[in-house]
């Protein structure tokens, strides 16, 4: 295997280190949040890619030949809630987002902890 020839490893890393920084360096909420997004939609994009297997047929029910390969359905049924819980904790932290913004009038955290502080 060449270096190249894994280009969605380097994917995963680029959107996985994009989405770390996102939620550690920013300061709005909202941009923490698409970070977080990011993160996760790595963290799929990996688990779906390991679970394809090169010249794998999908795993349905019909005459098998002897020596055939078959691509791993697991993967992508866990995916598939895993994108259920993460648009559904999306929401709620837009939610919370919103609620913030009702009662400090800002979504920039260091200006919501300096307005605690007071």
């Amino acid at each position: 295997m060449e270096l190249l020839g894994l280009y969605h490893y380097w994917v995963f890393a680029i959107l996985l280190m994009t989405g770390f920084y996102a939620v550690i360096a920013k300061y709005n909420l909202i941009k923490k949040l698409l970070g977080l997004s990011i993160f996760q939609s790595a963290v799929f994009l990996l688990y779906i890619t390991m679970g394809k297997i090169e010249g794998g047929t999908a795993p349905i029910l019909q005459a098998y030949g002897e020596g055939q390969l078959f691509s791993n359905p697991l993967p992508q049924v866990l995916i598939l809630t895993a994108i259920v819980v993460g648009i559904s904790t999306m929401a709620l932290g837009l939610g919370v987002v919103v609620r913030i913004k009702e009662e400090y009038g800002t979504i920039e955290e260091h200006e919501i902890r300096e307005i605690d502080r007071q």
